[in-house]
């Protein structure tokens, strides 16, 4: 499927000299580029703190391997004195991820250029099937479509799913709103899955909202966040993620913050967990339709049809009482949380997001009231940003060895 040619390598010796002092920056420099910190080689010089010729050299380097784009005629900024400086693109025509998301109402894959730009998709499916292996599979086959359909290089491979994802095994703990086996190796599936596909590549797997988190840290609504909490609740279940310095953080065995699990209403509704009254049962789209009196219907996902509920009967007595009775829940969990991370920053994603942007103010309100640093600290709440975030995730996953090491992992193949 590695439908481009093998790329060439940058220029004359003193060009290739440069390139070796600088060598180590090839990684950092492409990250830089791919997370949008840097629009210019001059801007790029500075953040790697490097000279211009090792910056330029870094540069023609990447652009050699087809992974970004070096603007031949250098410019300067509207109304800047300073020297014009190169501008820096990611190459439209470049490398991409198989990215591939499973959640209660289906699956879907895709094709993720750098960016986080989503190149191409498949059809949802909205059966999942008893067997991982037969979804996963399927769901690999779709990616393998898309791949031969756009002709594009694949460097890896990388699945979103929603549960716990065990570290080091790879095993789905409590894919509670799958009919999988508790402790399903998706992992190995996965990868086995990539590797009878044909497909050269590492594969990774991880939770659904830890990628949605990591991608909207690179380039959605948590960027410039140093300590970035993402809470979300997507088809059924919620989910939640912590950003610490740019990296994930999982904990020592991937199963961080399971905040589902949090207590919100001591006298609510039976949970999966053998608790009652979870944020995980209590503000997600099934609770919003039971609060809001309406029977859940079987032609659409529960997600769409809360989001519709909200979107076209925002007056309806029932639904704003089922809105502010969720957004008062999801505000005493993101409280406790405050008080437990101290993040700078927080994100709502799925039903969460669509409560929010019904009565900000409300939520903000109740955390402030609960949190023990909210009146002064006012941490920023904001929607995600990013349509398909955990598909994009997934597809940042996967881009991750390349991020690393692009010479490594391009450079002869």
């Amino acid at each position: 499927m590695n439908g481009k040619a093998a790329p060439r390598t940058a220029g004359d010796g003193s060009t290739r000299t440069r390139l070796e002092r600088g060598r180590t920056a090839l990684g950092p420099a492409l990250e830089l580029v791919h997370t949008g910190r840097a629009p210019t080689r001059a801007v790029l010089t500075t953040q790697l703190r490097v000279t211009r010729a090792t910056a330029g050299a870094v540069a023609a380097e990447l652009e050699a391997l087809g992974l970004i784009r070096v603007d031949a005629r250098p410019t300067a900024p509207a109304g800047s004195h300073g020297r014009p400086s190169h501008r820096l693109s990611l190459d439209p025509d470049g490398p991409v991820t198989l990215a591939a998301q499973v959640h209660a109402d289906g699956y879907r894959a895709a094709l993720v250029g750098l960016g986080g730009r989503i190149v191409a998709t498949s059809p949802g499916c909205e059966i999942v099937e008893p067997d991982p292996a037969h979804v996963l599979g399927a769901v690999v086959d779709a990616g393998i479509g898309l791949l031969r359909a756009t002709g594009r290089r694949c460097v890896g491979a990388g699945l979103a799913v929603p549960s716990a994802v065990a570290e080091p095994e790879g095993t789905a703990l409590n894919p509670l709103h799958l009919a999988w086996p508790a402790g399903s190796p998706v992992r190995e599936i996965f990868t086995d899955r990539v590797r009878e596909a044909g497909l050269d590549v590492p594969a990774f797997t991880g939770n659904d909202i830890n990628l949605m988190a990591l991608a909207e840290h690179r380039h959605g609504a948590g960027r410039g966040a140093g300590h970035l909490l993402c809470v979300a609740t997507g088809h059924r279940g919620v989910g939640g993620a912590l950003v610490l310095d740019g990296r994930l953080h999982t904990g020592s065995s991937g199963l961080a913050l399971e905040v589902g699990h949090l207590t919100v209403n001591p006298e609510g509704r039976p949970c999966f967990c053998g608790s009652r009254g979870c944020l995980d049962v209590e503000t997600d789209p099934l609770a919003f339709l039971a609060e809001a009196g309406r029977a859940p219907g079987p032609e659409d996902s529960l997600l769409k049809q809360a989001n519709d509920l909200i979107a076209e009967e925002p007056d309806s007595p029932g639904v704003r009482a089922a809105v502010e009775a969720l957004t008062d829940r999801l505000g005493l969990g993101l409280a406790g949380l405050v008080n437990i991370l101290n993040p700078d920053r927080i994100i709502l994603g799925g039903l969460h997001r669509t409560l929010f942007e019904a009565d900000p103010e409300r939520l903000r309100a109740v955390v402030a009231d609960r949190s023990l640093w909210g009146r002064s600290g006012s941490v920023p709440i904001l929607a995600a940003a990013l349509d398909h975030n955990s598909l994009v995730g997934a597809g940042e996953l996967a881009w991750q060895p390349t991020l690393d090491d692009p010479l490594s992992t391009l450079a002869g193949h």
